[in-house]
């Protein structure tokens, strides 16, 4: 999945779930296939718009990116987003080739873990392309995610996004596993022909949402 250490559950969802987890908010405001948008920006165009230590204050260091495991990963009990497959599961099925991601963790902690990713493609395309997932996690407010031999229990609820950007998604996950609860909060919002995608523990990704819109904004 995308996904966030709160815990090893966390990091499963840090680092593997955000984008196949979050609900739509605003599907009205979607973009027509003919509509203008400039091209698509390159991954390292993308890079140079991501969040940094000194957007998050003191305390918090970037930490290295996990390569992307996808091995054996399943979907039970949701058979919207089994239909879809596993990549779906994992965030593997978004089909957008331009991407960048930043991870950060707060030394103090790993309760204050956070991710960022950013998508360009155009505009429609993006929409599209994580419409088809967001329907499907709505769609099971529970299931469980299996993979190899753990399985994790997984709940959404939909939660407000702030008026930012052109459409905007947002969700709390909830991960079980042994007895230990993890919640993380993710919230996208596409600001043109960029997708943006904070994960992290509810109070960071509320007060670093507005940063990271405003650094693609003005970069823009």
């Amino acid at each position: 999945m995308t996904v966030l250490s709160l815990s090893a559950l966390a990091v499963l969802a840090l680092e593997g779930c955000s984008i196949g987890s979050i609900s739509s908010a605003d599907p009205a405001s979607a973009p027509s296939e003919n509509a203008s948008m400039p091209a698509p920006l390159s991954s390292a165009e993308l890079a140079k718009r991501l969040l940094d230590e000194g957007d998050l204050g003191e305390g918090y260091a970037r930490t290295p990116q996990r390569p992307a495991v996808h091995d054996d990963v399943s979907v039970i009990g949701c058979p919207s987003l089994e239909k879809l497959g596993a990549d779906a599961a994992t965030g593997a099925g978004l089909d957008f080739s331009r991407k960048a991601k930043a991870s950060f963790a707060y030394v103090g902690g790993s309760e204050s873990a956070l991710s960022e990713e950013l998508y360009s493609d155009g505009a429609a395309k993006l929409s599209k392309g994580i419409g088809q997932i967001f329907d499907a996690m709505v769609s099971c407010p529970t299931y469980q995610v299996a993979s190899g031999s753990t399985i994790i229990d997984m709940g959404t609820q939909k939660t407000a996004a702030p008026d930012l950007g052109d459409e905007r998604w947002s969700q709390l996950l909830t991960y079980s596993l042994g007895g230990q609860r993890s919640v993380v909060k993710q919230t996208a919002v596409r600001v043109g022909n960029v997708l943006v995608v904070v994960s992290g523990s509810t109070g960071l990704v509320d007060v670093s949402l507005e940063k990271a819109v405003a650094k693609v904004q003005s970069a823009s």
